[in-house]
C-alpha cells in the first residue's frame, strides 16, 4: 500500500448520517487519499466535503462512486478489493435491519478478510483506524498464500 489509501465508504440507511458525521470531522484526513463509495452514501460525502470545503468541491477531492449497494455496488467494490484496488473500507453497516443484499454484504465483509484489508465496521473502529499513524504511511500487509487451495485435488465421482 502507497501513502495514499484508496478507502472505500460504505452504509447502510440507517447508518447514512453516523457516516456524513464522520466524515464532516474527518473530512481534511479522506481528502488525502482516494474515495471509492457505493451510490447514495459516496453522493452524501461528497456533499458533506464540499459543505466542509466553503460550497465548492475541494481541491484533491477524488471520488468513484460505483452503483448503489442492493443495485450492485457492494459487488463491484469486492471486485476491486480482489483486484487489490481497494486498501481500507469503512461499512457503516445495520446489525438490526434485514437487507435485501444481505448476501451481498456478507460476501464483501468475507473477501476484504481474505484479502486482509483493514475494516471499520462501525464509527469507533472507523475512529481507531482513520487516527492510526500507519494510514499516512506506505505499509506491506500479510497476504496469506492460497496456491495449496488452488492447487487441491479434487474428488473423482
Amino acid at each position: 500500500m502507497e501513502k495514499k489509501k484508496r478507502i472505500a465508504l460504505v452504509a447502510h440507511d440507517n447508518e447514512k448520517r453516523d457516516l456524513v458525521e464522520w466524515v464532516q470531522y474527518n473530512w481534511k484526513t479522506l481528502l488525502k487519499h482516494d474515495l471509492i463509495s457505493t451510490g447514495t452514501t459516496g453522493r452524501l460525502v461528497e456533499e458533506t466535503m464540499t459543505a466542509k470545503a466553503g460550497g465548492t468541491p475541494p481541491a484533491g477531492l477524488h471520488m468513484t462512486r460505483l452503483k448503489s449497494g442492493p443495485l450492485g455496488g457492494d459487488q463491484q467494490l469486492g471486485a476491486l478489493i480482489a483486484e487489490g484496488k481497494i486498501d481500507v473500507v469503512i461499512f457503516f453497516w445495520d446489525p438490526m435491519s434485514p437487507h435485501p443484499h444481505d448476501v451481498d454484504v456478507k460476501a464483501l465483509l468475507r473477501i476484504a478478510v481474505l484479502y486482509n484489508i483493514p475494516m471499520a465496521c462501525n464509527r469507533a473502529s472507523a475512529d481507531f483506524l482513520i487516527s492510526s499513524p500507519m494510514l499516512g504511511e506506505a505499509y506491506e500487509p500479510q497476504v496469506r498464500d492460497y496456491a495449496g487451495y488452488l492447487s487441491r485435488t479434487m474428488p473423482s465421482r
